[in-house]
């Protein structure tokens, strides 16, 4: 009886102990759904990043000061990393003259302006993957070139709707795309990059050049990207290259009535005494890809809204994009070989997020102590947030 007494008291323990964890665990629920709990805990945090682990308190003060000097010495390697970056900067304008031409070359083929020679337009892949193909596929192969016999009559010039095609084959830039959009899209003829001139500020422009259409009379649609590559002196050691520290658009002068970054709604309104009901006309923002040249502007404090910090960091990453990826490789993009390129880079990283969490998922059914992570991020500036492009050196 005394050792049933004494196991009824231990399992009465027990209980408590996992009621005690239950409760636990419902009040921390119900303090993370708290908003004024979570800003004085996000408070805290805020406070906590970049304080000392105590480790260096405990150092010996000559200690201290040789630690202090390898700092300094970690400061001077900030500003040579910086110098290198500008001086890759400055190679990539210098590259960047000798790639025009042949991007030039492009732009003359994809406007019909210039018609490639046999010799220019053999290509020894496509024979070699012909030699391949099964007699099954040529037939079929010969089928759809019967079928196009009265689209090729029509003797297409150039490369129609090459740009678009890009775009609408580029998850990045198609998801910005709206059916409107592409109409005007139809127009693009060419994208261009441009550096900023040696010893100036680093910045590139896009240069979005159009034919003339009905849209609007511009003829070259910019958008220009501040860039920065020198350490903070507030904080030298968070230098990782050169970032992206705002953007300018352009104004697109439309013509009237096609101008597609804005809508006409109508809304009905009751008033109050009469009853009478009247139809008011108002124009409000529309979703279009010709937004990307109309960027949040960003005030002298630096401090944005929480949108328009999301904005402005998807905006640093696609315009970052179509310099490095969509400008110099086009035709593969065009073709989907790219695209097929980049698919294989993302999937291989999906996998090891799946191994990843499958593992997280077995710690959880394994531990039945096992408690989920809620992490809490501090909020960030502008500048905290800013693109990095160090891996497009």
């Amino acid at each position: 009886y005394q050792q049933y007494v004494q196991k009824s008291i231990f399992a009465h323990h027990q209980v408590k102990h996992c009621i005690d964890i239950s409760d636990e665990r419902q009040l921390t629920v119900q303090m993370m759904q708290n908003p004024q709990i979570l800003a004085a805990l996000q408070e805290r945090l805020d406070g906590l990043v970049g304080s000392p682990s105590g480790y260096m308190e405990s150092l010996p003060k000559v200690v201290k000061r040789r630690v202090n000097a390898l700092k300094n010495l970690q400061v001077k390697c900030a500003h040579i990393e910086a110098k290198f970056y500008e001086e890759v900067h400055e190679l990539e304008r210098k590259y960047a003259a000798l790639y025009q031409p042949l991007f030039d070359k492009r732009s003359d083929i994809i406007k019909a302006v210039y018609e490639p020679t046999d010799e220019e337009c053999e290509w020894k892949q496509e024979e070699e993957e012909e030699l391949t193909v099964s007699k099954q596929e040529m037939k079929e192969k010969a089928k759809l070139e019967e079928e196009k016999k009265d689209e090729e009559k029509e003797d297409p010039k150039g490369i129609p709707e090459f740009w678009l095609t890009v775009f609408k084959n580029v998850d990045l830039l198609s998801e910005m795309l709206q059916e409107h959009d592409e109409p005007i899209l139809k127009h693009l003829q060419d994208i261009k990059v441009k550096f900023s001139d040696a010893g100036q500020p680093m910045s590139f422009t896009l240069e979005f050049h159009f034919e003339p259409n009905d849209f609007f009379t511009n003829t070259v649609l910019t958008k220009t990207y501040k860039m920065r590559s020198e350490p903070d002196e507030s904080d030298p050691f968070s230098f990782d290259g050169p970032e992206i520290m705002g953007c300018t658009g352009c104004t697109i002068d439309w013509t009237k009535g096609k101008n597609v970054t804005l809508k006409t709604i109508k809304k009905k309104q009751k008033h109050k005494g009469r009853g009478t009901v009247r139809t008011v006309t108002k124009t409000v923002p529309n979703d279009s890809f010709f937004n990307f040249f109309s960027p949040p502007e960003v005030p002298e404090s630096g401090e944005l809204d929480e949108d328009s910090e999301a904005v402005l960091a998807a905006d640093f990453e696609i315009g970052h994009f179509i310099r490095e990826r969509i400008v110099p490789r086009a035709v593969l993009y065009f073709t989907g070989e790219a695209i097929e390129d980049d698919d294989d880079d993302y999937d291989e990283e999906g996998e090891e997020a799946d191994d990843e969490e499958g593992e997280e998922e077995a710690d959880e059914e394994n531990d039945p102590d096992y408690e989920p992570k809620v992490q809490i991020l501090p909020s960030q500036g502008l500048f905290q947030t800013d693109f990095n492009i160090q891996n497009a050196y």
